[in-house]
Order: structure tokens, then C-alpha cells, then sequence
């Protein structure tokens, strides 16, 4: 008998016989039970293989040698509402106040490809992020901020494309060098099928679309991360840790997949590849969660593709969990962010994002974003964990859960290839996803999973009053700020652009250069988006 067995019947189960636990059982999100204690029989740890040191593959402690000794993450808070103009003082804001990186959040009309006066776009003008129309509208957005010298992420997936152009064409405006930018745009079109919706294209020209980026960006735009591979989303939609692993990797391999059939070789494009993670309130678990991930995809980038070290890098980007935050006791939010922002820096993030407390409720407030802003600078500063790397590693829970995560996401994913891929496993992913959402809403229900203020320790107290923009004074400015440029711009060399985007689709050439030389002619993001429509047709569902 070892000693975790004789302590368990001599010591825990005459209490046991008085006082029963709270629960049966116990569990993270992804059903993995979760042990009374923890001991070195439950962590069967092979330092070098399964471990290994910092900067070094695995690079399950880290991928860079010094990580925060170093340098600190990234603090990138996400913003963009209204019109140009607007996002343009929050940007100079935050960075006044110690932000170190813009994440750009787009209106739900540019992300679909709509004009802001198109009949779509009625009353979706600026309400989710900041509307681009055209390149007058990118140079406002970064007015008197320094391109060189500010790292850009836009979350931005079907209109990916055309948002790089643009931003290209304005350093190409400014005299910026291509090769001195840094940024990142999302263009993880395989997700919005599954779970978010803002797709536009058919699955296959969509791709075709992705790596033409990512050829371009290699020899044109080195610093730029071509794809942020996200499981932000797929949480977001219900997902559990486990699963958010398994589906962001089986899109990420589907896109390296697609890039070496296109003839690009792996390590020309895949130390670009960048990945966008959810951090949740199983403090635990989302620590083993990013430790697990990083792990498992050097190992499959070298089972797979034979990668160097550099390609099976896991760098990710991190967003405290928007479907966690609470429209009641809204301050309860700020613990919720503080767990979570504490999970990612302790899993060893590279940038971060956290959520405003009043993100429920309505766009933040500049006094709820400077707050989510000084919850990473605290963290960095005063709680001592950016001291050392990985100081949670050697836990026995915590080397525990980093292997029975890696092989929950082992599972799915040979589920994904039994299929054939991610593209053609869609229906499956959004069952299963759907499934888990299921799940988590009864335990909700049932009060078996408790929600703080939501089914526990409730008040009568209603949510404060946050005031809102005023959306369609907003949308007249925006449409008005279109219209100038309709009028102004030169319409031969306009339709002379989009034709030759138009050619571009119907052959094999790289979409990128004709798209940057549309978007230079005042061609508006509406109408390229119309062109690539007419060639290649929209998206009509997943076959089930």
C-alpha cells in the first residue's frame, strides 16, 4: 500500500464516515476528475520529454528562455467603437496609460464586408467596433500614432485581407518600410464557421484566401503574424478547455495543410503563425490549459511536418473570458478578470487583454478600461509572478491536469482526422461544441455550477445605468465621411482596380498586391468584398 492509499484509509475516510463531501465527484470544465490530493504517483513526469526547460521544445515551461525576466506580456487592450475618430482618442488613451500594444475591434458590417451605408449595415454602424469603409478612414484611425513603433492586432477574419491592405497602403503612405510594421491580423475564417458566424465565402476560396496572405506577408511583411488561430472564440460559444485546445489546432493544421499544398514551405510561414486563447475562471485548469497547448502543438509540428524548433513555438495571445463576465453585480467582474488575467500570465501568455467589468452591459468605459489596464499593471508589478518562469510547474496537480489535457485534445483531434480535417468536419465541431454549452447550462440551472450573484448570493439591486453612444447620429457621420469619398475619388482608376481583383480571383495570382492597389484607389472595403462575392459566391452552412 503507498502512502497517498494509507492516508486515504486511515486519515480521510473515518471523516468521511461523519462528514460527507460537498460532491460525488469533482471535475474541471473538460470532465477531467479532479482528485482529493495530489501526490508524485499522480505527475509520472519525464523532465526532458515532457518538460524541458524554457526556450527549449517542448517549450511546455515557456518559449522564450527568460520569458518576464526578460520582458514583460503584452498589455493589448481591445478597442474600437463608432467611427474613426472616436477609436482613435481611446487608442491615445490607453496609450498614454501604459498600453503596449493596439487590438483593433471592428463593426459587425466591416467584418461582413458591408459599406456603412449599405441596407445591411442599418443600424450596425459602429455598434461592435469601429467602421472602416476606406483608406480615409485608416488614416484616421492612426492618426499621430507611430506605425513603427505600435504593434497592431485587428480581429478581423473574411474582410482579413482587405484590412492588411489597407493598413499597408497607409505605411506605404507614411514612408513606413513593409518590413518595419508588426502586427497581427486574425483571419481565422475555419472558426466563424464553426462558431461565430462572420464568414462570407465558401470554405474553399476562403483558404485559398488565407494563404495568398501568408505567401505575401513572408516576403513582403516579415514581422507580421499572418493568422491568429482562435479559441477565444470557440469557448465562447461554449467550448470546454479540452475542446478549445483540439478545434483551434485541427484549424491550425488544416491552414498549414493548405499553405503546403499551395507550395509554400512549412518553416517559411509557420513561425508566423500566432494562436488567441480564452482564460476562464478554473484557475487550475487554465494554467494546464496553456501549458498542455504549447506542449502539444511543438509535438504534432514535428510528428507531422518534421518542423525546426522555431515553427513549433506556441505563441498566443490571451482574452479574459467574455461569456464569464455578469450584467448583475457587475463589480464582481473585476475578481473574475483578476483570476483569469492571473491564469494566462501564469500559463505563460505573450499578450494579454482584460475585459471591462461593464463589458455586459455596454461599451466600456474609459474608467473600466483604465481599471482592466491596471489589473495586468498590478499583476506585472506587485504580485510577483513575471519573478520566475513557470511557477506553477512541478505541481502534481497541476502536471496532472497538463497531461490529461494534452490527451483529451489528443482524442478529439483524431477524431478530426478520421473525418478528413477541419474542413470537413464543421457539422462535428459545432455539435460537440453545442453539446458542452448544453451541459454547462443546466448545471447552471440546477445550481450545480454556481454563478456568483447569478444563482448565489443574489440581490434585489438592479445593473447601473451606462450611457450609450448615440449609434445613429454616429451613422450619419460615418455614411456622410463615405459619401465625401465617393465623390472625390477617381472612378475609372476605381473600376480599373477592382477588375483587376476580379482576375485575380478567377486565376491563381496572389489576391494581396491588387487588393493593396484597390484599396490605394479609394476603392471601398464593400465593393472588393462585392467583387470576391461575385466571383466566388457566399457561404451557405456546414453539410450535417
Amino acid at each position: 500500500m503507498g502512502e497517498k492509499e494509507r492516508w486515504e484509509r486511515e486519515t480521510v475516510e473515518p471523516v468521511l464516515r461523519r462528514h460527507a463531501e460537498r460532491r460525488e465527484r469533482f471535475e474541471t470544465t473538460s470532465g477531467i476528475e479532479v482528485e482529493r490530493l495530489y501526490d508524485p504517483s499522480d505527475a509520472d513526469i519525464d523532465y526532458s520529454e515532457d518538460l524541458g526547460y524554457p526556450g527549449e521544445f517542448p517549450y511546455t515551461r515557456g518559449v522564450y528562455p527568460t520569458m518576464y525576466r526578460g520582458r514583460l506580456w503584452t498589455m493589448r487592450q481591445y478597442a474600437g467603437f463608432g467611427t474613426a475618430e472616436e477609436t482613435n482618442r481611446r487608442y491615445r488613451y490607453l496609450l498614454d496609460h501604459g498600453q503596449t500594444g493596439l487590438s483593433v475591434a471592428f463593426d459587425l458590417p466591416t467584418q461582413m464586408g458591408y459599406d456603412s451605408d449599405h441596407s445591411m449595415a442599418t443600424g450596425e454602424v459602429g455598434r461592435v467596433g469601429v467602421a472602416i469603409d476606406t483608406l480615409d478612414d485608416m488614416r484616421t484611425l492612426f492618426d499621430e500614432i507611430p506605425l513603427e513603433r505600435v504593434s497592431v492586432s485587428m480581429t478581423i477574419n473574411s474582410t482579413a485581407a482587405i484590412l492588411l491592405a489597407l493598413y499597408v497602403a497607409l505605411a506605404d503612405e507614411r514612408g513606413v518600410p513593409r518590413d518595419k510594421i508588426a502586427g497581427t491580423i486574425q483571419n481565422d475564417v475555419l472558426k466563424e464557421y464553426i462558431a461565430r458566424g462572420t464568414y462570407i465565402y465558401p470554405v474553399e476560396p476562403s483558404l485559398r484566401l488565407i494563404t495568398d496572405i501568408f505567401a505575401f506577408c513572408a516576403r513582403e511583411v516579415p514581422r507580421w503574424n499572418t493568422i491568429s488561430i482562435s479559441g477565444y472564440h470557440i469557448r465562447e460559444a461554449g467550448a470546454t478547455a479540452a475542446q478549445e485546445i483540439a478545434f483551434t489546432f485541427a484549424n491550425a493544421l488544416e491552414y498549414v495543410k493548405r499553405a503546403l499544398a499551395a507550395g509554400l514551405e512549412v518553416d517559411t510561414f509557420a513561425p508566423r503563425l500566432s494562436f488567441f486563447f480564452a482564460a476562464h475562471n478554473d484557475l487550475f485548469e487554465e494554467v494546464a490549459k496553456f501549458r498542455a497547448a504549447r506542449r502539444l502543438w511543438a509535438r504534432l509540428m514535428r510528428e507531422r511536418y518534421d518542423a525546426s524548433d522555431e515553427s513549433c513555438r506556441l505563441r498566443f495571445h490571451t482574452q479574459t473570458g467574455g461569456v464569464t463576465l455578469t450584467a448583475q453585480q457587475p463589480l464582481n467582474n473585476v475578481v473574475r478578470v483578476t483570476v483569469q488575467a492571473l491564469a494566462a500570465v501564469l500559463g505563460g501568455t505573450q499578450s494579454l487583454h482584460t475585459n471591462a467589468y461593464d463589458e455586459a452591459l455596454a461599451l466600456p468605459t474609459e474608467e473600466s478600461v483604465r481599471l482592466a489596464l491596471r489589473t495586468q499593471q498590478v499583476l506585472a508589478s506587485e504580485s510577483g509572478v513575471s519573478e520566475t518562469i513557470d511557477p506553477l510547474g512541478g505541481s502534481y496537480y497541476v502536471e496532472s491536469l497538463t497531461d490529461a489535457l494534452e490527451a483529451k485534445a489528443r482524442g478529439y483531434l483524431e477524431k478530426v482526422d478520421e473525418i478528413g480535417g477541419a474542413a470537413k468536419a464543421i457539422a462535428f465541431f459545432q455539435e460537440a461544441i453545442h453539446q458542452a454549452a448544453y451541459e454547462h447550462q443546466l448545471e447552471v440551472e440546477s445550481g450545480e455550477r454556481r454563478i456568483v450573484g447569478v444563482n448565489a448570493y443574489r440581490t434585489e439591486e438592479g445593473p447601473p445605468r451606462i450611457e450609450q453612444p448615440d449609434f445613429p447620429a454616429l451613422e450619419r457621420r460615418q455614411k456622410e465621411r463615405l459619401a465625401d469619398v465617393r465623390r472625390t475619388r477617381d472612378d475609372a482608376a476605381v473600376r480599373q482596380a477592382l477588375e483587376s481583383v476580379r482576375e485575380a480571383a478567377r486565376g491563381s495570382d496572389n489576391l494581396m498586391p491588387p487588393i493593396i492597389e484597390a484599396v490605394k484607389a479609394m476603392a471601398t472595403l464593400g465593393e472588393i468584398s462585392d467583387t470576391l462575392r461575385e466571383e466566388w459566391g457566399v457561404y451557405r452552412g456546414a453539410a450535417t
